[in-house]
């Protein structure tokens, strides 16, 4: 699904965070938005993934305008930069719980359910890690049970907010690397 960012400008009361911000993404394509810190990243993944309504300018998916469309009727998986993980939780509820809260006519089966966590730990090679709680999961662990939680509900567009900033240097180049080859599997537009 292509992205087109149009004349985007958000304003934070006096703080302009975006100004006249332009961009096309193709399908397909995995594009990372670069710059630093309080330069507007952030609040434009938000944007996208209808979080945050801009002031000015226009979003669309695949030609259409979804700029005033629900969070909800978007098709984004969203990976946090801190994992937003539920604690209380093991591997395999977080995975299934985007499945898990559809409407009830949307929701899969229990055995869909089950099928789809285990395909996807099975891609982000957590296999045996099921019935672990974040807590006793290393960073790089959580951070592709975030990534298999945001896959689950097959987005039509995949949006990671500074995905590996909280891990250490050589698991972030490890994980890019892992991320990039996936990306080449799934071929879900990435952001």
């Amino acid at each position: 699904m292509s992205i087109s960012i149009s004349g985007i400008t958000k304003h934070f009361g006096a703080f302009t965070a975006l100004r006249n911000v332009t961009l096309d993404v193709p399908t397909g394509e995995l594009v990372a938005l670069l710059g630093p810190s309080g330069s507007g990243k952030t609040t434009l993944l938000r944007i996208i993934a209808g979080l945050e309504v801009p002031d000015e300018g226009q979003i669309l998916f695949h030609g259409e305008d979804t700029t005033r469309v629900r969070v909800s009727d978007r098709g984004v998986g969203f990976v946090f930069q801190h994992y937003a993980l539920f604690r209380h939780l093991t591997v395999y509820e977080n995975v299934a719980f985007g499945l898990r809260v559809k409407p009830w006519r949307e929701r899969p089966s229990r055995r869909k359910i089950a099928e789809k966590v285990h395909e996807l730990l099975h891609l982000v090679q957590l296999e045996g890690l099921a019935q672990r709680h974040p807590a006793q999961l290393s960073g790089g662990q959580r951070q592709r049970v975030a990534l298999a939680r945001a896959l689950a509900v097959e987005p039509k567009v995949l949006l990671l907010d500074e995905p590996f900033g909280a891990l250490d240097a050589k698991v972030r180049a490890e994980l890019r690397q892992w991320l990039r080859r996936l990306h080449d599997e799934i071929h879900v537009t990435s952001v």
